[in-house]
């Protein structure tokens, strides 16, 4: 018979699994593979070279070489697989990006050894990658580069190198959470400001210096050039933000915050070319939101997805039902379910078109066919059904892929719940409007559209409860007001 502990353990670890299922990192190719671990090899090289420099080489400096070798590789191994812990849909550009990044401290650490001040090695790269890959990345990153250096310690002062390390941290927990450009140069300011009032107080008058015999605005105080430079370099470090978004594909915050922006030209094309659609993408936004705030997802990223989720129907917006004002409908015209099947597919494909066109983000390009997984078009197959068309059933599914992540799975669910919602009538109590809720969202799972998407079983159950929550919101009844003729009244 089984041991009753082992038993209670399974039973836990499957109980575990079945609520917190866990995603797994998208994969990279073997030649990014093979690149990373190069630049890793010659951060390794770069950071223990030195011990080999010695004028007799000794046994014992070879071992030391290879310890010193083999622990900076392994902690950029640790490192990278941090940020894909962090962030399963990280890529191999992004990767680079932060082994990069590192490779080039290091160097800078060997060219200027202890002339340079480590605030301005370290502080700066933190923000980046905070900003573009998340805080837990960004203080593995600050943790290994300010413990590997090159340089012997005792020719840096302790005091600085904690000042260092302190500043990163705040600016790697400060970065992840900015949500504009205005905060970015406001961390640009009072970090340094920070850093200044901290070396004159651990440090006090000692001549430390950003390079040495080189003076920066004041001859007395040196502590200031070092925070003076820190704030340039920072302020030079948002500058350039904007451009390692588009080259490696970061999302910041503040990014996702302008696509946001209602009068981006895209968005205000569907406003005015498709404003069902439009008001239907409003409506969905607000369910979304209201989910991923409930599970703790990332809202700027649903509340943007789901802005640029329908854009392909710019192509024909008279084609959907949203649009049209109730004279004909093209689809009665040409009486055929597969081409109006071709027709609702269309919009997906063209909205990637759109989206590669306008240079969407590929997080938010992602929600454009993840939103429809590869579901049924149910209306045109019923239709194919009652005509007796030979078809498959594929011809009435959409290509997908089925959502790869929360965010675009509970805009799946959002886009499914917000018609039938809306359809209920004002009288309809809170139980059938979770009830409908229900019966959609476990369509959407048994179909298997849910399954790669990372949601337990808790998630789902809150997702449903804050749709109803946005449901009750929206259907507050109106007071009949009496009609007089001067309109006075509101």
């Amino acid at each position: 018979m089984q041991n009753p502990t082992s038993f209670l353990k399974k039973l836990r670890y499957f109980w575990k699994r079945s609520q917190f299922p866990v995603q797994g990192p998208i994969e990279i190719s073997t030649v990014d593979k093979l690149i990373i671990f190069l630049i890793c090899i010659v951060i390794s090289i770069i950071s223990s070279y030195k011990i080999l420099l010695v004028p007799s080489l000794e046994i014992s400096d070879i071992f030391s070489w290879g310890v010193t070798f083999a622990e900076v590789l392994f902690v950029c191994g640790f490192l990278i697989l941090i940020s894909r812990k962090e962030n399963p849909n990280i890529n191999s550009r992004q990767i680079l990006l932060i082994v990069a990044l590192l490779l080039i401290v290091q160097m800078i650490k060997n060219i200027f050894g202890s002339g340079l001040s480590p605030l301005s090695i370290i502080v700066p790269p933190a923000l980046i990658i905070s900003q573009g890959m998340g805080t837990i990345t960004a203080l593995a990153w600050v943790s290994i580069a300010s413990l590997s250096w090159p340089d012997s310690l005792t020719n840096i002062n302790s005091n600085l190198l904690l000042i260092t390390l302190i500043c990163a941290c705040i600016v790697s927990v400060l970065g992840g959470k900015i949500r504009s450009r205005a905060q970015l140069l406001q961390l640009s300011i009072f970090v340094p400001i920070g850093a200044l009032i901290s070396q004159w107080i651990l440090i006090g008058n000692e001549e430390y210096s950003l390079v040495d015999k080189q003076e920066i605005l004041t001859s007395n105080s040196k502590i200031f050039s070092d925070s003076f430079l820190l704030a340039i370099i920072m302020l030079i470090t948002i500058l350039f933000i904007p451009i390692f978004e588009s080259i490696f594909g970061l999302l910041t915050k503040a990014r996702l915050l302008e696509l946001a922006d209602k009068e981006k030209p895209l968005i205000r094309r569907l406003s005015i070319e498709a404003p069902g659609t439009f008001e239907h993408t409003l409506l969905i936004c607000g369910l979304a939101e209201e989910a991923t705030r409930m599970i703790g997802g990332d809202i700027d990223l649903i509340k943007t997805g789901s802005l640029y989720h329908d854009v392909g129907k710019l192509h024909a917006p008279n084609w959907f039902i949203e649009n049209q004002d109730g004279s004909k409908n093209p689809h009665d015209e040409i009486d055929d379910p597969l081409k109006s099947a071709e027709v609702l597919q269309a919009h997906v494909d063209e909205g990637l078109k759109f989206a590669r066109k306008n240079r969407l983000p590929k997080p938010i390009a992602n929600f454009i066919p993840e939103h429809q997984g590869t579901l049924k078009m149910g209306y045109f197959l019923n239709k194919a059904e009652e005509k007796k068309l030979n078809f498959n059933e594929s011809d009435f599914r959409y290509k997908g892929p089925i959502p790869q992540s929360k965010e675009t799975a509970i805009l799946m669910l959002a886009d499914g719940c917000e018609a039938a919602l809306r359809a209920m009538d004002i009288n309809a109590s809170g139980n059938e409007a979770l009830e409908t809720i229900s019966k959609i969202v476990n369509s959407r799972k048994v179909d298997g559209q849910l399954k790669d998407s990372n949601l337990s079983k808790g998630e789902i159950f809150l997702i449903k409860k804050s749709f109803l929550n946005v449901w009750k919101r929206i259907r507050h009844r109106r007071i009949q007001y009496p009609t007089t003729k001067n309109n006075t009244f509101s």
